[in-house]
């Protein structure tokens, strides 16, 4: 149970369970899985995309106070759409999307963001290079209507949870470098390494609701 694996995980790195926010990850399956869980007390959708998003967002009406995350990349010419449905952008990767984000966020509204930073070579992955960090978390708290709460990875994936370790830790000590306070790191298969390593957001589909259908 998921449950199970994060309270342990957290008692293991000396943590108490209120320190990690369980994100279910609802690719791919119908808004009606999002309601059932919500009833079932999740708080908290990650969606990859804003498009698929947007067909299921007039079903979620019912689930108030919910908050939903867009952890997948987004494009320019979708954040308007995605300021208006989602709670938390978790992928900024550039100066260009943030100030696009600020100019969108409706008055007086402020949105919750993170950014993305690319620990690995992956051509596919997506992200701030490290050394670009500092330049656009300083661009960033700049825009009022932008609050910026930490930083999320996506490690190469493995079978083994141990290797994603070091991009866990990576990603710790950038955040620790520049006093923020959220991670969003760590899946299914790898959350405890993640908790470990000091995540405050595991980001869990298929260990909730099963394998998605393919894209």
């Amino acid at each position: 149970m998921v449950e199970d694996r994060i309270t342990r995980a957290a008692e293991r790195a000396g943590r108490g369970r209120g320190d990690i926010l369980l994100l279910a990850v609802t690719k791919k399956f119908p808004a009606s899985v999002m309601v059932e869980a919500y009833e079932l007390g999740l708080r908290d959708f990650g969606e990859n995309y804003v498009q698929e998003f947007e067909g299921k967002w007039p079903e979620l009406n019912r689930c108030a106070d919910a908050r939903f995350h867009l952890i997948g990349h987004l494009q320019s010419n979708k954040s308007k759409k995605a300021t208006e449905m989602f709670s938390v952008i978790q992928t900024i990767d550039s100066a260009k999307l943030a100030r696009r984000l600020n100019a969108d966020v409706a008055d007086p509204a402020t949105l919750d963001v993170m950014i993305e930073v690319k620990l690995s070579s992956e051509e596919a992955k997506a992200g701030v290079r490290p050394e670009d960090l500092p330049a656009l978390i300083e661009e960033l708290r700049a825009y009022p209507r932008l609050r910026l709460l930490g930083l999320m990875t996506m490690p190469p994936w493995s079978d083994d949870a141990e290797p994603s370790r070091p991009y866990f830790a990576r990603l710790r000590a950038l955040a620790e470098a520049h006093g923020l306070r959220h991670l969003s790191m760590g899946m299914s298969h790898d959350l405890e390494v993640a908790i470990e390593e000091g995540a405050t957001m595991v980001r869990v589909g298929t260990a909730l609701f099963g394998r998605r259908k393919k894209d």
